[in-house]
């Protein structure tokens, strides 16, 4: 209950349709309960008199409270739906605004298909309560005390099947809500696991298509799909219990009333319209009870999805800028202190161990290192992506924790080893890197970063559609419209983490040289490729998270055997200087 008070706070200005909502539902059960008084002496005095004027006055009244009933419930349904979607829209964009400030160690805690599924079926869920469960929430509760109230009132004997009955039917509603409350939250957990595979298969489609794997992604799908199916078979088939066992108990009740009732007339206690009337508050009390078991059943779906959506809120964001930030970052020096460096805390290992390193401002650097070797690893603890186990890294002279997040990352530029695009134009995901350019600046961007080329023979060069994630484009075209992106921030440290892979050698030429041109910029620049990095101020070649070796692509070449292994293998036998005019 604490997660669903918790969430209750979002609702904001919705808060007043609630409320209204809430006393809508109250003037219409009062309504409702008024129609069987009015019924039973519509019977007993009109009826058995013959007294027309009285069946009249009855009737219209009867008539004015159902009308007023209907127009209250119909009042309540505009303002129930306007606090539960508006309510259901606030935690959604209080998810989505956590998640944007969460650190990469956060967003490890989570499955990407999980974060879906809590920002939409189970928001969906709790949307679902309100509308379903509100109205009976606040209705049953009034009905229950004042439909046994009015009973007693007419007729206390009767009304003693009610203290029978209800104990029945309430500890049948009780082995069902016990039974199915751990239920839900494994029915929300299959779906989690639906989404997964529907966003890897849909992701992934090309390579499913192209290794012919269509069977296997099926036969995947299958899988968690019947998982889920009996999942929510099993919850809902002891869910519904409820409903017979509900008509079992009303039913019961009804049989005993009629029989004790009857016997009552008979004996001249219990005049027709009492026992008529008495049915009716027997009805609303039964309809209450059911209302309050689909209530509970409903409260125990939305307390799982409420404490799932908790969870997100409730991380804490492991990465915040400090109370009395740095505001601006000087210069694009960059130094690594001592730094040691794992994902998780109780990792076996360090994934960078024992870094020392100085980039002065302005220096072009590489760094080379085989796969699994740290590399990316190592440049995002520059923007502070992630922070160091141990040691301090330096940006600017300073530790990288004294910055405001927003300046630090801003002063940096990060091609990632991934290119990722947004849907919509090129124009659209270039203004990534600056809002307020021009045509000039971002064709100045385009050219620099080589992507100028196709983008002229694209029918509407800066306003061509890239489609869903960049489709439209190639691997290649792709890195450079990054590359292009990440120009326009002016940053004082670029990294390029292996973001030229998908480019040709002349391409890269090209691209390096507009790169050298850039003043008082950092360059770090990690490649798999000898002929990215050897033309660098100093070369860094990492192996297993250790620095192994810095220096030029001269002193490297003539000392260290790594260097000398990959100059063997890409050169190919190539001149020791690595000139183009070697290679050539």
């Amino acid at each position: 209950m604490h997660d669903l008070r918790r969430l209750l706070h979002y609702l904001g200005p919705y808060r007043r349709d609630m409320v209204l909502g809430g006393l809508l539902i109250l003037v219409e059960t009062f309504f409702e309960l008024l129609i069987p008084v009015l019924m039973a002496d519509l019977i007993d005095v009109g009826v058995m008199n013959g007294d027309m004027h009285f069946l009249m006055v009855k009737g219209v009244q009867m008539s004015i409270c159902a009308a007023l009933s209907l127009i209250t419930g119909l009042l309540y349904a505009r303002y129930a739906a306007r606090a539960a979607y508006g309510w259901g829209a606030q935690v959604r964009k209080a998810q989505f605004e956590k998640v944007q400030r969460y650190a990469f160690s956060n967003l490890d805690h989570f499955d990407t298909s999980s974060l879906v599924t809590r920002m939409t079926t189970d928001v969906t869920v709790l949307q679902n309560a309100i509308n379903g469960g509100f109205r009976p929430l606040l209705r049953s509760p009034v009905m229950l005390l004042m439909g046994v109230g009015l009973s007693l009132w007419m007729n206390a004997e009767l009304a003693l099947v009610f203290f029978v009955c209800a104990p029945i039917l309430a500890v049948i509603l009780f082995l069902v809500v016990r039974r199915v409350a751990p239920m839900y939250s494994r029915l929300q957990r299959s779906v989690d696991q639906l989404n997964h595979v529907v966003q890897e298969g849909l992701t992934a489609i090309r390579a499913v298509k192209a290794f012919v794997r269509g069977e296997y992604e099926e036969e995947k799908f299958q899988e968690v799909n019947a998982e889920l199916m009996d999942t929510s078979q099993k919850t809902f088939h002891y869910a519904v219990l409820n409903l017979p066992a509900f008509q079992l108990v009303m039913y019961t009740s009804v049989v005993l009333l009629l029989w004790f009732g009857g016997n009552m007339i008979l004996a001249g206690t219990l005049q027709v319209g009492e026992l008529t009337g008495f049915l009716s508050y027997v009805l609303q009390v039964m309809n209450s009870l059911m209302m309050i078991s689909n209530v509970f059943l409903l409260l125990t779906r939305s307390l799982a999805s409420a404490r799932r959506i908790s969870e997100v809120l409730s991380e804490e964001v492991e990465l915040t800028s400090p109370p009395h930030p740095v505001a601006e970052v000087p210069d694009g020096s960059v130094e690594f202190e001592n730094v040691s460096f794992k994902y998780h805390a109780d990792a076996a290992e360090y994934a960078l161990s024992g870094v020392n390193l100085h980039i002065a401002a302005g220096q072009t650097v590489g760094i080379l290192g085989g796969t699994g070797s740290a590399k990316s690893t190592l440049v995002q603890l520059i923007p502070r992506l992630y922070d160091a186990t141990e040691g301090v890294v330096k940006v600017g002279g300073r530790d990288v924790r004294e910055y405001d997040l927003a300046a630090l990352r801003d002063a940096v530029g990060m091609v990632l080893q991934k290119n990722v695009l947004f849907s919509g134009t090129v124009r659209e995901n270039l203004l990534w890197g600056n809002p307020d350019a021009d045509d000039e600046t971002l064709w100045a961007a385009c050219r620099a970063a080589c992507a100028d080329e196709f983008l002229e023979r694209m029918p509407g060069g800066l306003d061509s559609d890239l489609g869903q994630g960049g489709v439209n484009v190639s691997g290649g075209q792709k890195q450079r419209l990054c590359i292009a992106r990440t120009l326009l921030k002016k940053p004082k440290i670029l990294i390029f983490d292996d973001s030229t892979s998908a480019v040709d050698t002349a391409t890269e030429a090209k691209i390096r040289a507009a790169l050298s041109a850039l003043p008082n910029v950092t360059k770090i620049i990690i490649a798999q490729r000898l002929t990215s990095v050897m033309h660098t101020d100093q070369i860094i070649i990492l192996d297993d998270g250790r620095i192994h070796a810095v220096g030029t692509h001269q002193t490297l070449l003539a000392h260290d055997p790594i260097y000398q292994e990959i100059y063997a293998t890409q050169m190919k036998g190539g001149e020791d200087d690595g000139s183009p005019a070697a290679q050539r």
